[in-house]
Parts: structure tokens; C-alpha cells; sequence
């Protein structure tokens, strides 16, 4: 009997319990509650009233960074006029298939002008595009010379693009396959004009880039004058000097070559992929 009694209260004690739980009756009911609302409140990326918001992944990757390409058009882009759609968006990448049919500037600016900043972003050569006779780079920025002081070249497979600085082609961060590899800032380099160190100081220190149909990470620093770049996370200059660079302008990705009258393309031509584009303004 009093078995039967006591099951009977426990009974009848959680019942209560359950009630008041419900009607928010109990001290801890409210710290429960809180934490519960705190948790369902609507956050980017989270689950709330069945409906997922989601954040891109490389989002996550730059906060305080503003995409430059939201992977569906190419909004915030001054498209060439009448490029007739060879720069264009496909599979979530910005595509590029160096035979933009634009009378005039080819290459794909931003709308946007932009200082001191940060630069992130991916890019790949989808192939290349024959030989080119490419010329030896030194350390130093000069060219390798044989006894009669004539330039040595040897033919290599290439493709050529770039990123360009701050609204000027002379600024502009190369992207091709040659053995002293990406990163350099070609129109410094052979300007016999600036300082040696100036020179120096654009050409690669390393060799960074991934074989050609991979992708590859620049990150690129403007603080005033002076370019750091960084190549899938190898430093390939370090604080160089571009003496007279404009103080604001777009940020350009580069055409380069195209099709000769026989159909085939120049080996430095632009067959080229974006992706993942950001930038931190440091102004």
C-alpha cells in the first residue's frame, strides 16, 4: 500500500513540475528559456523557423573584408564595351577566354577606386597557350646575357594575365609562367630609369606558383608606394618601392594576347579563371 502511495506522489510531483515548467513557473525555467531564445536568435548561417541563411565559406575566412564578386554576375565590374560576353561568369568563377571583342581597354575593371587596402583572391590558367621565348631572370631584375651581351631565351609553354594596381597597367602584378614566377611587377622591373633596389625589390624572391589547371592565392598589400605580395602563402615581394604610383584608382584583372589570323592563340594569352575575390581598405 504505501509502495502504491509513493509511486502515486512521484507521479503527481513531476506532473506538477511539467506544469509549471510550461507556464514558466520555476526559477530555473527562465535561465532555460533565456538561453533557448539566445540560441534560436536569427544568426548568419543558422536554422531558425525552418529556413537555413547561409553564409559562403570564404565569407567566414575575411571578416572586415568586402567581396568584389558575388559569384552569380559581374556586378561592381566595368564589363568592356563590346566585349560580347567573353568576360562572363560561369561555375561560380569569374572566366576569361582572352578574345574580348572590345575596340578599346579589354581588361576587366572594378567600378569602385581603391588606396591602401588588402587583397585576397584566387586565380588558375586554364591552359597554355604555346611557346614562348622567355628570357632568364635574375635576382636582381636584369636578364641573364650570353659573351656578346645578348638577352638568353628559351621556349617554355605560357599563358599571361595579371592584377592591376591602383588604375595603371605599370602597376600590375603578373601572372604568368615564367621560371621566375608570378608576383612580379614587370614594367618596374625593366625600367632602367628607377633605382636598382627598386628593381630588385619587383622581382620574385621564389617561385610559388601551382602547376598550370591549379588553383593559386594572392594576397596583395598597398600601403602607400610600396607592394607586398604573397603567393600561396610564400612571400614573393616584400615592401617594394613603386616610385610615382597613383594614390587611388580601380583594380583591374588583366586580358593579355588572343587569336592570331590563323586561329590559334599567342603564347601569352589570358586563358584565365577569379574566384574568391576581397578587399580590406586600410584608407
Amino acid at each position: 500500500m504505501n509502495i502504491r502511495l509513493n509511486k502515486s506522489l512521484l507521479i503527481l510531483s513531476a506532473c506538477t513540475a511539467l506544469s509549471l515548467f510550461a507556464q514558466g513557473s520555476l526559477p530555473a525555467q527562465n535561465k532555460v528559456k533565456k538561453q533557448v531564445k539566445e540560441q534560436l536568435e536569427v544568426k548568419p548561417g543558422s536554422v531558425t523557423d525552418g529556413a537555413i541563411v547561409e553564409i559562403p565559406p570564404e565569407d567566414k575566412l575575411h571578416p572586415g573584408y568586402t567581396s568584389l564578386f558575388n559569384g552569380k554576375n559581374l556586378s561592381g565590374w566595368k564589363v568592356p564595351e563590346g566585349d560580347n560576353g567573353h568576360w562572363k561568369v560561369e561555375d561560380g568563377v569569374i572566366d576569361y577566354d582572352a578574345q574580348s571583342e572590345s575596340k578599346g581597354d579589354k581588361n576587366l575593371w572594378t567600378e569602385k577606386e581603391y588606396g591602401d587596402f588588402i587583397l585576397s583572391m584566387e586565380w588558375r590558367i586554364k591552359e597554355t597557350t604555346g611557346l614562348y621565348k622567355v628570357p632568364i631572370v635574375l635576382s636582381d631584375g636584369s636578364e641573364l646575357k650570353d659573351a656578346d651581351g645578348k638577352v638568353i631565351t628559351v621556349e617554355l609553354p605560357n599563358a599571361d594575365s595579371g592584377i592591376y594596381l591602383r588604375g595603371t597597367p605599370k602597376a600590375q602584378v603578373n601572372i604568368w609562367c615564367w621560371p621566375i614566377g608570378s608576383g612580379e611587377v614587370y614594367s618596374y622591373r625593366r625600367n632602367q630609369s628607377v633605382a636598382p633596389e627598386v628593381r630588385a625589390g619587383v622581382t620574385p624572391k621564389v617561385n610559388a606558383d601551382n602547376p598550370v589547371g591549379e588553383w593559386n592565392k594572392f594576397i596583395i598589400i598597398m600601403v602607400k608606394d610600396r607592394l607586398t605580395v604573397i603567393l600561396n602563402n610564400k612571400m614573393v615581394l616584400e615592401n617594394a618601392q613603386l616610385p610615382d604610383v597613383p594614390e587611388k584608382g580601380p583594380i583591374a584583372l588583366q586580358h593579355h594576347g588572343g587569336k592570331l589570323k590563323d586561329g590559334t592563340f599567342s603564347p601569352a594569352s589570358s586563358l584565365m579563371q577569379f574566384r574568391n575575390i576581397y578587399i580590406k581598405e586600410l584608407d
